[in-house]
């Protein structure tokens, strides 16, 4: 089997891994074959660089990660960005300006260092402190470096993200409150998104799975872009994907072709089944 047409991008949670944050063994084998086989493979994440140093010497990749829901392409090998599209907006004044709009949510900022949170969120802190993730509570004014995305969201119940994907009723309407604001306030200049039931995500407009994966694919000179992901912030990347496939057990499943459920090895069935007949009918 040759894969030296493909590039292939996988969501990371809910997709390549279980549920529980953990990644199915064959997955990992999957990948693995379709490199050794001349396919080009990476991760097309919300997760920041130092969000995903916990699955870098995992997961093997043999093209730059992309991150922050397409706003940079990070080379793992050379520790560097490829490319990057910052947020045009002062860090500082935005952040504040949504701390006093939204006073009981969390405000993150995901840096390329660290991840930074304005007030003190104790459950935040467990989370990313179980995910290995270098996390720091920041005053107003401080550096934080380039501004490629910030997040909001609710209070953890555990400390696993899959607690953010639920809340009461009454959780998940403050959410959607609190999206339609932010959309007013920042909607000129940002991308405002729903990336789960309790988070929201905001990074600079224009920017998205799907243009990082295109932009890739061209760098990579590959021929057939094939996606896979689980949730909203997936859409874009599914639809303008050549082809694009979905957990079974996924938030978006009844809109794409689905595969086995995430913990069985979603990425791998469409390494082994839906890949070779896409090849087969190829050209």
């Amino acid at each position: 089997m040759d894969f030296s047409d493909v590039l292939l991008t996988v969501d990371y949670d809910r997709t390549l891994t279980a549920p529980d944050s953990t990644i199915p063994a064959r997955n990992l084998e999957a990948i693995r074959f379709f490199i050794d086989h001349g396919g080009a493979f990476t991760v097309n994440t919300g997760r920041s660089v130092p969000m995903s140093r916990s699955f870098m010497d995992i997961v093997p990749v043999n093209a730059p990660l992309l991150l922050y829901n397409g706003s940079a392409a990070y080379d793992v090998k050379s520790g560097k960005l490829e490319f990057c599209h910052a947020i045009q907006l002062d860090l500082w004044e935005t952040v504040n300006t949504a701390r006093t709009l939204l006073p009981d949510l969390t405000v993150e900022v995901q840096g390329q260092k660290a991840h930074y949170t304005y007030p003190v969120n104790p459950g935040w802190e467990a989370f990313y402190r179980r995910q290995k993730c270098a996390c720091r509570f920041v005053q107003p004014g401080e550096d934080l470096g380039t501004f490629l995305k910030f997040s909001v969201y609710g209070a953890f119940h555990d400390d696993t993200v899959n607690s953010l994907f639920s809340g009461t009723e009454e959780e998940v309407r403050r959410m959607d409150e609190a999206e339609a604001l932010l959309n007013q306030v920042f909607g000129d200049h940002c991308a405002v998104f729903r990336a789960a039931a309790r988070i929201i995500d905001i990074h600079a407009k224009g920017v998205s799975k799907a243009r990082s994966a295109r932009e890739l694919q061209q760098r990579l000179g590959r021929k057939i872009l094939v996606c896979a992901g689980d949730a909203d912030n997936d859409l874009s990347m599914m639809r303008d994907a050549d082809f694009a496939f979905a957990p079974a057990d996924a938030h978006i499943a009844s809109q794409f072709e689905t595969v086995c459920d995430c913990a069985s090895g979603a990425v791998a069935d469409v390494i082994y089944e839906k890949i070779p007949a896409i090849l087969k009918n190829f050209g």
